[in-house]
């Protein structure tokens, strides 16, 4: 398992001194956020929040293996499948886009799933 050398956080009180101390100690390096920032983590918190949500809510984590297996399928499928609301509705790969006007036939409608079926994605096959 990778070591972590880098802990983002902002100006809360828990982050004592005594407490980088033990992180420096440890090789962790420590990066305080500035002052009257409250964006800066916006969008990283986002990410979080969809992940827990989406995806941390439905499983039982058995360990770290199983957790990095859940996050890298769910990486896999929000960073190429997931409907982007700024790109119309669109997921990252473009090959899945289907004509609105022309509805396929249910033959020409594949199904590819993430996480045992929990985050499906359904595209159409050329033909």
């Amino acid at each position: 398992a990778a070591k972590p050398a880098l802990l983002i956080h902002d100006r809360d009180g828990k982050f004592t001194p005594q407490f980088e101390s033990i992180l420096h100690s440890g090789g962790v390096e420590t990066k305080i956020l500035p002052f009257c920032s409250p964006n800066l983590n916006a969008y990283a918190e986002r990410w979080v929040q969809s992940f827990r949500r989406e995806c941390l809510d439905h499983f039982i984590v058995f360990g770290e293996v199983h957790m990095r297996l859940i996050a890298n399928q769910y990486v896999d499928w929000y960073t190429t499948h997931r409907p982007h609301q700024g790109l119309n509705n669109q997921p990252l790969s473009q090959k899945s886009a289907m004509p609105a006007h022309d509805p396929p036939a249910p033959d020409q409608v594949k199904c590819q799933s993430w996480l045992g079926g929990l985050l499906n994605h359904y595209y159409h096959v050329a033909a």
